[in-house]
């Protein structure tokens, strides 16, 4: 049997000793690159086709520019009195009024009717009225009688009472006699005080009647009064001096009563209307300052009113002119205001652009120095007015930012320039 042969380990460096190397190698590298390297993702753009701007060193005008028009400051609002169908306009919009002027008449059958029935009434309670005076002075004529008649039988019983009275004394007539002359006598004393009792009532009776009958009467005169006044109501007249600025009713249209149909607007005064963004809510206060140029001349207005309700996304102010106001002014122009928000102060500043939508000046894209590429960098805005961003934070005076629009760049990181 033969012994097995021992065969020796090579020495140095084998085929294998090498790929193990160079695979050591590979993952350091590629360590190093994720710990180490740039993992910004990169947008490539032309920089001509982008809007770069200066961050400037400068004073920054804090401001606002809005969109008003023109109102007048007195408004009266035209509501019918009186219901009915419209019958006749006689003013159109836009004319100017006087106080007093018809502008529009109105028809109402029904209201007619109440005029005939309301005139029935009182003519029945005047004839009512008539009779009732007319009975009470005949029993006021009775009730004299009755007294007259009563003093007469009076006055005849106390000569009887008194004669039996001297007879039955001498004895000539029989006491039942005396008696029943002095009866018959105090009966007809008593019966006048009762007829003068039942007059002096029966008068204070009347005259409260009478009184009652004639106030009643009064206010049935007072209501036809009234009636009549609403047939005037049916001519919807101008309250004030004015133009008339709307006038919502149209011939045979039905008008109730209390419905509002128009305006007038006095022209004495003028006001600006503005809608402002909610995000000025808090720093907009009456008696902030404004001014406008109309023809190169600057007139100065004063917010005089901020309504406090937010609608769409906007509020409304009321400012008026301080001083001198523009000619030739009218009801619906527009102007364009500026609204002063504070005092003008140093400040970094960049122009206002697109990038703001996309980023809300949380961030803006920054370029070296080279002006070869752009990245994205935080920052901090402040204030704002039509023409600058105040820069709180993250920029400094003489750097270049990307100010269009950054809908094209998505999330990239960097931007690179062709």
């Amino acid at each position: 049997m033969g012994m097995d042969k021992i065969i020796e380990k090579k020495k140095g460096i084998q085929k294998k000793h090498i790929f193990w190397g160079l695979g050591i190698l590979i993952i350091g590298f590629l360590i190093v690159k994720l710990a180490f390297g740039d993992h910004s993702s990169v947008f490539r753009a032309e920089k001509d086709k982008l809007t770069v701007s200066n961050v400037e060193d400068g004073i920054f005008n804090d401001y606002i520019t809005v969109i008003g028009q023109v109102e007048p400051i007195t408004t009266i609002f035209l509501d019918a009195v009186e219901g009915g169908t419209v019958e006749e306009r006689f003013i159109e919009e836009g004319a100017i009024v006087k106080k007093g002027d018809v502008i529009l008449r109105l028809e109402n059958r029904q209201l007619y009717q109440t005029i005939l029935n309301s005139e029935a009434a009182l003519a029945e309670k005047e004839n009512y009225l008539r009779n009732t005076r007319i009975s009470f002075e005949t029993e006021l004529i009775q009730s004299k009688r009755n007294i007259l008649d009563s003093e007469y039988k009076l006055t005849r019983k106390k000569r009887t009472f008194n004669q039996y009275e001297t007879l039955y004394k001498e004895a000539l007539i029989s006491k039942e006699d005396y008696l029943q002359a002095k009866e018959d006598y105090e009966y007809e004393s008593n019966l006048l005080v009762i007829n003068k009792l039942k007059a002096r009532n029966d008068s204070i009776m009347r005259a409260t009647s009478m009184i009652t009958l004639v106030s009643d009467l009064g206010k049935m005169r007072q209501m036809l009064d009234l009636v009549h006044e609403r047939l005037d109501d049916l001519n919807v007249k101008a309250p004030v001096d004015g133009q008339l600025g709307m006038l919502d009713a149209e011939i045979g249209q039905s008008i109730s009563g209390g419905q509002r149909i128009g305006q007038v607007n006095v022209l004495d005064n003028f006001k600006v209307n503005a809608k402002i963004d909610e995000h000025y809510i808090d720093r907009i206060v009456r008696g902030l300052a404004a001014s406008l140029d109309r023809n190169g001349t600057n007139f100065s207005l004063i917010v005089k009113k901020v309504y406090p309700d937010v609608r769409e996304g906007q509020f409304k102010i009321d400012l008026v002119f301080e001083g001198q106001t523009p000619e030739n002014v009218r009801t619906g122009q527009t102007y364009h205001v500026k609204l002063e928000l504070g005092e003008s102060q140093k400040a970094l500043m960049i122009p206002r652009g697109g990038f703001f939508q996309s980023t809300g000046g949380q961030w803006v894209f920054v370029l070296n120095d080279a002006g070869t590429e752009a990245v994205k960098r935080q920052i901090k805005i402040g204030k704002q007015n039509p023409q600058y961003y105040e820069v709180l934070e993250g920029l400094n005076a003489g750097e270049k930012v990307i100010t269009s629009g950054y809908e094209m760049f998505g999330t990239n990181d960097k931007i690179t320039f062709r």
